[in-house]
């Protein structure tokens, strides 16, 4: 005599299908407030390799355009500008506003056409997950080092 076997069970209940859902929005929902206390390191770390950068371009576009460069800073922005000497006067070359983060500068330093900078300055960029400290050498070397 043969049994009728039951047909092959296929996909899964609503029931299961509930709970996957609930678990992985769960999973999501923690995963996403570890990742927006990270934000503010990202953008005090983009920040500060920002105007690192923008120091050493100053510094090199000084010495291939024969001119004076220099960089000015406001609370949340910087500004690269060169000297025309035809105009004798400043001509600004970039600006960019930094998102997220506070700069302090005591000085504007100023590239010379031989490389070096008068006009020693300390940057600092901070926000509430830390800051950072640039300084300059008078011969135009930049370094940055992190402040607790």
């Amino acid at each position: 005599m043969k049994t009728k076997r039951s047909p092959a069970r296929r996909g899964f209940t609503l029931f299961e299908a509930v709970i996957v859902m609930s678990l992985l929005g769960m999973l999501i929902y923690l995963g996403t407030g570890s990742l927006l206390t990270l934000i503010p390191k990202y953008k005090l770390e983009s920040a500060m390799w920002d105007i690192r950068s923008t120091l050493n371009a100053a510094r090199y576009m000084a010495v291939f355009e024969c001119t004076s460069v220099r960089v000015r800073f406001s609370e949340s922005q910087w500004e690269m500008e060169k000297y025309d000497h035809g105009r004798k006067a400043w001509i600004s070359c970039r600006k960019r506003a930094v998102d997220g983060v506070r700069i302090e500068a005591n000085n504007t330093p100023l590239f010379t056409a031989q490389g070096t900078v008068s006009g020693l300055a300390t940057i600092t960029i901070a926000n509430r997950w830390g800051a950072y400290k640039i300084t300059m050498a008078i011969s135009g070397r930049v370094k940055t080092t992190r402040v607790s």
